[in-house]
């Protein structure tokens, strides 16, 4: 005869609440993954502590705020920070500056990692490969402030280089100094210390690629650049469409450091961008509201360029970042 127990356990688990099975099973899996959880939290609380918490400051965009009367004493302005915004001539060439640097970034930093890779890609020997990665991996781990004092070095009144072009032209060269080569140099300088930490994403993008299809397109006749445009290219594409949409979200953002210790020897009309704005306006200057509703504003927009351009991929046939 058939025990009456287990099928009372079966009815009694059809008849549990859906709601109370799956928080159990919830339950289950974060024990059972609870250290992964463990060595996450530290990473966690760095991000509430100085990522999120601040964002409560915003709030200083819609007041006259002083650090004397704080949140509650500062009085309140409504829209008037941001309609500001509109008519400063400051934020007006601030901007233009900002979009010209990240144009020229995106169009030369950017693939510049990329280009590398896929030189690297087609040598053949490991040891070279890697010493030549090594060498351009080695200025990520440079500051500004070095790589600033290297291109005064180099290209400053006295430097090397200037001292040639001087010696060429006739006349005295100082391209640390000059306005109109002002966002070249920005760019060749963002060039020179990111293009190694670019090309390593690329290479490890690329090594995921089958060889069996380069392999086959071997036999079938194809070249090397053929090679490269219809199996390299597509292989890595979701890689390269993953940056390009991480780096239109910063389009407003091109370096705070590496603009304000060159600002003064070009002059703001053609260095003030809107990260040494917000700093010169809000914390110099004391204008706390317009430099947080610039930066409030910088925030959101690129916000929508991420979005935007997800959307945009995932239309296109692409996959997006998420």
């Amino acid at each position: 005869m058939l025990s009456a127990e287990p099928t009372k356990a079966a009815a009694d688990a059809v008849a549990e609440p859906v709601a109370v099975r799956r928080r159990r099973t919830l339950q289950r899996r974060l024990w059972q993954a609870r250290w992964c959880y463990l060595f996450i939290l530290p990473g966690l609380v760095y991000f509430v502590i100085f990522r999120y918490v601040p964002l409560l400051g915003n709030a200083v965009a819609w007041q006259d705020y002083s650090p004397f009367l704080g949140f509650e004493g500062s009085p309140w302005v409504a829209w008037d920070n941001f309609a500001r915004l509109l008519t400063d001539p400051e934020v007006a060439n601030a901007l233009i500056n900002t979009l010209w640097l990240s144009v020229l970034q995106i169009v030369f930093a950017f693939p510049a990692p990329l280009l590398l890779a896929l030189l690297l890609n087609s040598i053949l020997s490991d040891r070279i490969k890697r010493f030549v990665q090594s060498v351009v991996y080695l200025p990520h781990f440079i500051g500004w402030v070095i790589v600033v004092s290297i291109w005064q070095a180099l290209f400053g009144g006295t430097g090397a280089i200037s001292e040639v072009l001087s010696g060429l032209t006739g006349s005295s060269v100082n391209l640390m100094t000059n306005p109109d080569t002002f966002a070249l140099l920005i760019t060749s300088q963002v060039i020179w210390k990111e293009i190694g930490w670019g090309t390593i994403i690329f290479l490890a993008a690329m090594a995921l690629v089958p060889l069996e299809r380069y392999e086959a397109a071997a036999v079938d006749g194809a070249g090397g650049w053929r090679r490269i445009w219809h199996i390299t290219l597509p292989g890595i594409a979701p890689v390269i469409v993953l940056l390009l949409i991480l780096r239109l979200g910063s389009v407003l953002t091109v370096g705070f450091e590496q603009i304000i210790l060159q600002q003064d020897a070009v002059g703001a009309d053609v260095a003030q961008v809107l990260d040494t704005f917000v700093y010169y306006r809000g914390v110099l200057g004391g204008d706390w509201g317009l430099a947080t509703a610039a930066g409030l504003v910088k925030g959101l927009v690129g916000t929508v360029l991420v979005l935007g351009a997800n959307w945009l991929a995932k239309r296109l046939g692409g996959e997006g970042a998420f």
